[in-house]
Parts: C-alpha cells; sequence; structure tokens
C-alpha cells in the first residue's frame, strides 16, 4: 500500500451525452439517462482511484464557502475520502461542463471561478509530507508550493499538466522541473508526440513521461530503461464514456510505479484500469480491483503475479 499526498481541484462536473459535436440548435432535447452531475476535477478522480486500489490518500484541495462536502461521498460509494484538508474558502465551487458524442469527441466548458486568486494554507502540509511516498500535483496555482514544500523534504513528485500549451509551458516551470513523473495529454499538442516527448525529457530531466492519446493508446517515456515506446488501448468494456480515463489512468500507473518501480509493470495495468473506467458514466465511477487487473492482465498479456 503506496502513501500519497494528492493536491489539486475539485469541482462540480455536469456531463451531457449528445448526438455529435458539434451539436446542433434544438429549442428543447429531451434524452433520458443523458445528463450527470457529481464531483469531479482532476486530483479528486485521482484520490478515488488511489484509495480504490487500496493507497492511503490525504487529499488536500479547495471549493465554495458555502459547498456541501457531502458530495465528496456520495452514499452508494463503497470507499470514501478524507474532507478534512478540503478547504471551503472559495467564492465558489469550480464548475465544468462536459459534452461527448459516441465518437468520443469532447467540448469543454468550464468555470474556475477564482481558483487563481486562491492560496492553501500550507502550515499544515509540511507534517503530512514526512509520512507519504510520493506527492501528486494538478498545474494549479495553489498547488505551487506544494512542489517547493516537495523538494524540500525530498519526496518524488508526479504532476498532471492538464491541457498543455507550448506558449504557456514558461507558466509551468515550478512543476516541470521537480517532478519525477509528467502526465500529458495530446489534446492540444501541436509537436510530434515523439518529438515533444525528447524536448521534454532533455530540457527537464524527467524520469518518466506519459503521453496519453486517446483511442490511439499512449506514449510511455522511461529515462533509466532508456524506453520510448507507444502502447496501443486494451479493450475490457464497452465505451460509455471517456471523461476521466486519463485521471484513472494516471493514478493507477503511480500505484504500481511505487509498488513495484517498474514502469512497464505499472502502464499494462493502467491501460487496463483506464479501459474499463470507460465503460461507466461519471469521471469517478467504474474502477477496477486489484484482483480484476490481476485477471485481466493475466488474460490479455499472459502474465500473472505482477511479473513483466
Amino acid at each position: 500500500m503506496g502513501k500519497f499526498l494528492v493536491a489539486g481541484v475539485t469541482q462540480i462536473e455536469t456531463i451531457v451525452r449528445v448526438d455529435k459535436i458539434p451539436v446542433s440548435y434544438a429549442p428543447v432535447t429531451s434524452v433520458i439517462d443523458s445528463i450527470y452531475t457529481a464531483m469531479g476535477g482532476d486530483a479528486y478522480n485521482e484520490s478515488l482511484a488511489l484509495k480504490w486500489l487500496g493507497d492511503d490518500v490525504v487529499f488536500m484541495s479547495i471549493v465554495g464557502r458555502n459547498q456541501d462536502l457531502g458530495m465528496i461521498n456520495p452514499p452508494d460509494r463503497k470507499i470514501t475520502l478524507s474532507t478534512e484538508y478540503i478547504i471551503p474558502q472559495m467564492n465558489e465551487t469550480p464548475t465544468e461542463v462536459v459534452l461527448y458524442d459516441r465518437d468520443r469527441k469532447q467540448q469543454i466548458f468550464e468555470d474556475i471561478k477564482d481558483l487563481r486568486e486562491n492560496v492553501y494554507d500550507m502550515a499544515m502540509v509540511p507534517p503530512l509530507v514526512e509520512s507519504c511516498d510520493m506527492m501528486v500535483l494538478a498545474n494549479a496555482n495553489f498547488c505551487r508550493p506544494f512542489a517547493k514544500v516537495a523538494v524540500e523534504h525530498n519526496k518524488p513528485i508526479a504532476v498532471n499538466i492538464r491541457s498543455y500549451d507550448q506558449e504557456k509551458e514558461k507558466y509551468n516551470v515550478d512543476f516541470l522541473e521537480p517532478a519525477k513523473v509528467l502526465y500529458f495529454s495530446d489534446d492540444t499538442l501541436t509537436e510530434d508526440p515523439y518529438d515533444f516527448i525528447d524536448r521534454i525529457a532533455d530540457t527537464y530531466g524527467t524520469e518518466i513521461i506519459i503521453l496519453g492519446q486517446g483511442s490511439d493508446g499512449l506514449m510511455l517515456y522511461d529515462k533509466s530503461k532508456n524506453l520510448r515506446v507507444h502502447y496501443k488501448t486494451v479493450k475490457t468494456n464497452e465505451v460509455v464514456n471517456t471523461i476521466g480515463a486519463g485521471n484513472a489512468l494516471f493514478a493507477c500507473f503511480l500505484h504500481y510505479y511505487t509498488e513495484t518501480g517498474d514502469s512497464v509493470n505499472a502502464i499494462k495495468n493502467a491501460l487496463l484500469f483506464a479501459s474499463y473506467k470507460i465503460g461507466y458514466m461519471g469521471t469517478s465511477n467504474g474502477f477496477m480491483t486489484t484482483d480484476q487487473l490481476d485477471q485481466w492482465r493475466n488474460l490479455i498479456w499472459g502474465i500473472s503475479d505482477n511479473k513483466f
């Protein structure tokens, strides 16, 4: 069991299934079971996935002053996240609306409220950092001090860089330079993926880079193994909704990488974990158990007991 300190964004997400993006105008569209609203956010989803896999998770975030923290742990979910370090200090909780269609296209509308102006009370953080194996961060402004604390305490950092933009890369240097593990999505990538990975690795000396490529799979870079390889997706479930798959994949990778130190082991488990996740509605639903991962890994690759 790993011990993770996760810091990042919590938001209210509304997911809407549509026939096709872009959406054609209609005064009213009425479709049963096509709209889903719940708590979400990269760090929230990653915390859930890590907890589901059996890890010890300290989740640190900020939400609106009037936010009902009961929404963090709906009554029908088998696991719970502690809300002790979720601070209700924003004017309102960030909100996101995601439209998605049968071709797996997405259109995202987000309102981060006053997130950029808020800071987290770091006084409580250093004692918690001492006992963690890794810090998992979002690249939100309030998470910058967490990266500094991790460096001071010699703790490895994993960062999910959301909506990468080369022109804005300079604003992410505080996260890119100290990170041991970086996760990117190619949704907004304009470079050749191989060139992108080489440039990031050469510039920042990153040990592990994961580049999510949606239905095309992903690329894994491991400095110590001199490895830069593409993996195709695997299928364990019919696709219902791909939103949150990247968070699930990232969290599962960190779980197994921290446990075994083997990036290939970890990424194969992560591909399975994400493939099952996309069979469920909502970013925080549809997580495999470790036993299910063992069974599917053996079925697909003929590998058992995490031996790769």
